[in-house]
Parts: structure tokens; sequence; C-alpha cells
């Protein structure tokens, strides 16, 4: 089920609210709970049923692995668990791509079909393997089974992310006072939730069919094409998926449960250590924590940071799907983070404005390789990008252009071809790119708010226009990782 349905919105929210509140109100708070786990379970299932076995089995594996590691603090046991979750992951995620890959090498015909991904199977496994080592290092407390469950499934976050942790999620289920219906998060978390609907209807998918053009088209796009491509993929992927997190976090809100926040302008960053600090938090954080940590960090020298932070990321590119194109990107920012250290190393600062510069141009070239369906293809699009496919204005842009052109630069004159329709993608990128630059976010926007009349209208001027736009759903982009 999707956050931006109207069945999620009409039927499943509200029925899901009122049953919840109803029992906390006659005192049911047990039973509260064992229904947000059946509501979140029939959330999951609407997808695809055939995906709940696997679920409720990764969860009650996960669980009693956990009591038996948190009674006998065995590293085998929890090294055998980990390993577990990492074969069903691999299994599901990435058998298709190794068979594809040997198929290649040895030109054989292998037949992959069958094995279908499970919806936030990433999101879920990343969940309990985190737990699990921190169940083995002493720092949780022993939870019973459905504040357990209601950690893993709890539907906000099930499909998408953000990645949980228990310490931050379930001594919120031992608070009594969030077991009453609370006005201000509920108003909270409608502002949140509008905003990220928002988003995703007016912006996120405005911005897809202009990315799918070009990415669909690799080998004949031109310098202008390219970049509104690239660009149009760098804002789409921004907005869908903190869209998505705002949602999630508001929903939780709704139900007196503090979600982390996955974002904080990332594109506003000036270097790209910034800039994962500022994206997908809780990933930057389980891959810090549970990766790069673990393989030593920086505690062993510089040149074992570099292998740390390179190997971290080359598994942070695979864990977004089963392909080369995520291998290179995660290899990319990785290679971009070993760089920055380095230069952080020779204190020499560049001008903020240089430094944003060089840091958004990195992040774009990235997400070209994250979205092409294959390396020559992001090859391809890249080149067109530093004008080795020639600097041709793909666009009705000759009769502006000639008005700006002085006649006595006539050669210039001579390198315009007319087309149709770009003219509007270029304003409307632009005009993104300084909304994302110049405004604050959503969770800024959510420290500043005040339920009263004023907002009450906006929202309901922004929650209408995002429903009657609500023509054709669209999937969330994460949904696919």
């Amino acid at each position: 089920m999707l956050f931006n349905s109207y069945e999620f919105i009409f039927i499943f929210l509200p029925v899901t609210l009122i049953i919840y509140f109803t029992l906390i109100h006659f005192r049911l708070c047990k039973i509260a709970s064992v229904s947000l786990v059946i509501a979140s379970l029939v959330f999951y299932s609407y997808w695809n049923i055939g995906n709940l076995p696997i679920l409720l089995t990764s969860i009650i594996s996960n669980y009693i692995l956990g009591v038996y590691i948190e009674r006998h603090k065995s590293k085998l046991i929890l090294v055998c668990a980990i390993a577990i979750n990492l074969i069903a992951l691999g299994y599901f995620k990435y058998f298709a791509f190794f068979v594809e890959t040997v198929s290649g090498l040895f030109q054989l015909n292998l037949n992959t079909q069958g094995v279908n991904l499970p919806l936030g199977i990433s999101f879920f496994t990343f969940t309990q393997i985190a737990y699990l080592v921190d169940v083995y290092r002493d720092e949780t407390k022993k939870y019973d089974k459905t504040d357990y469950f209601l950690f893993v499934t709890i539907f906000p976050h099930l499909i998408a992310g953000p990645i949980l942790y228990h310490k931050d999620i379930v001594p919120q289920f031992k608070n009594v006072r969030n077991y009453f219906f609370s006005h201000k998060n509920f108003s909270a978390g409608m502002f949140l939730f509008t905003i990220g609907l928002f988003k995703k209807i007016m912006l996120a998918d405005m911005c897809s069919p202009w990315a799918k053009i070009v990415f669909d088209n690799a080998s004949a796009v031109t310098f202008l094409d390219s970049w509104i491509g690239a660009l149009s993929y760098t804002f789409q992927i921004y907005l869908d998926f903190s869209g998505y997190s705002d949602m999630a976090v508001g929903l939780g809100l709704m139900f007196n449960i503090r979600l982390p926040i996955n974002f904080n302008s990332p594109y506003k960053a000036t270097s790209i250590i910034d800039f994962w600090r500022r994206w997908h938090i809780s990933l930057s954080a389980f891959l810090k924590n549970y990766l790069y940590i673990p393989l030593g960090g920086n505690r062993n020298g510089e040149s074992e940071r570099i292998r740390n932070l390179l190997l971290t990321m080359l598994l942070g590119g695979l864990w977004h799907g089963a392909a080369w194109t995520f291998v290179v990107w995660g290899a990319l920012h990785g290679s971009f983070l070993v760089v920055n250290h380095l230069w952080a190393k020779c204190n020499i600062e560049l001008p903020k404005y240089i430094s944003w510069v060089l840091t958004f141009t990195c992040v774009v070239f990235a997400w070209v390789f994250f979205r092409s369906s294959n390396i020559n293809d992001a090859l391809l699009i890249s080149k067109a990008m530093i004008g080795l496919n020639g600097f041709v204005v793909p666009a009705d842009h000759l009769f502006y252009l000639k008005k700006a052109i002085p006649d006595f630069v006539p050669v210039f004159q001579g390198y315009l071809y007319v087309f149709d329709s770009l003219r509007k993608e270029i304003v409307v990128l632009f005009s993104m790119l300084i909304l994302l630059l110049c405004c604050p976010n959503s969770i800024q926007l959510l420290d500043r708010f005040k339920p009263n009349r004023c907002s009450a209208v906006l929202l309901s001027i922004c929650f209408i226009i995002s429903l009657l736009n609500m023509i054709r759903v669209s999937e969330f982009l994460y949904f696919q990782f």
C-alpha cells in the first residue's frame, strides 16, 4: 500500500487510528499495540501477500536468535545470525545479479526467473542486524514479543525506511504518555505528512518524465539534454525519498512515535562528508556504526581509513541494488570521501560557494550512474554533460538566445538548433534549485509550525492540490532498493 493512494489516506489510516486510540481509551494498551502490529502486516501484505511469510520468518527467527545471544553472549551465534540474514538478503536481492554476471562471463544461458525481491527486505534486515549486534554488545534491554514485532513492522518505516534503532524506538512503547491521543503531535504529524505528499506528487513526480526520457535515450542526448536529465533525477530522488521520509515521520507522530529524521537539506552541503551527514541519515549511521567502525575505522592509520571508506561505500552502493551501476556509484562516493579527507588534512579552505559547486557537481555526476540502466548509458550521459557530444541546444531557445547573443559574435549563432519544449524544464529545475538552497527544510518548518487557522488553511490547500493531482499513483523510488 502506498502513502500516496486514496485507499491509504481515506481508509487504512483513519481506520487504524480509530481502532488504536479507541482501544487505548478503554485502557487496552497491549491490545492497541497488537492492533498496530496487525495493521502493519495488513499494510505490508496489501502489495503482495506472498511476501508476508518471508517477513514473519525473518522477525520470528531474529527474535529467537536475539534471545539466545542475550543469554549466552556467544559471538558464534551472532556471526551465524548475521550470516543467516545476509544469506537471505543475498538470495532474494543478489542471486539473479550473480547468475547474470556469471552467465555473461562464461556465455551461459542460466535461468533466474522465480526469485522476486520482497518489498522492504533491505530495511527490515538491516534494522534487525543492528538489533542483534547491540544485543551482543549488551546495549539492549529485554524486549517482549509485541514490542519487538512492533519495532520491526511499524508501517510508516517498514517498506522504505528510515532504518530504525531499538534504543530510539522501543522505549517509546513503554512510555505511558505516548498511549494517549495528542492534538499537538497529531497536528504536527498532519503537517509533515502533507508536506511529504506535496513534495512527492507535485515536485518529484513532475521531474520523473524529464529524467526518464533522457536516461532512456542515452545515446542521443546532447549537452543541455544531459544536464536536464541529470538535474531532474537529482531533484526527483531527493524530493521523492525525503517526501516519503516526511510522511513516515508524520505518520509516526500521529501515533505519538518519533521516528528518526532522515534528511537535512543534503544539497546545501559544502563537502561530500557534509553531504553524507545530511543524506539518508539512518543509512549513513548504520554504515558508520556497523560496518566502517568494525572494519577498523580510522584507528590504524591513513591507508587503513582509505580502505575502510572505499569498502564501506562500495557495500553501501551494492545495498541499493544488484547492478554494477550501484557499485560504481558507491565507488565514486567512496573516492570523493577519500579526497575530501585528504584535502581536509591540508588545512586549505575554499570559498563556500566553490565548495558547494564542487560538491553538488560530484553528487549530480554520481546520480547519473545510480539512475542509468547500465554503465555504458551512464558514460554516454556523462560524456554529453562535459560537452563531448557537442554543445547543441535542444530547445526553442534560438529566438531568445539570438536576442541575448550580440550580433558581433555570429560564430555562436551558427551552433544554435531549435527543438521544442525545454524552456519549462529549465525554469522549473532552476526554481527547484533555488527553493532547496534558500528555503528551510520540512523539519525546520516543523520547528516553526504553530497549529492555527492560517496554517490549517495553507495545509488544506496543499493537501487538496495533492489529492486532485493523484491521477496516477506512482511508487516511491526507494521501494526498489
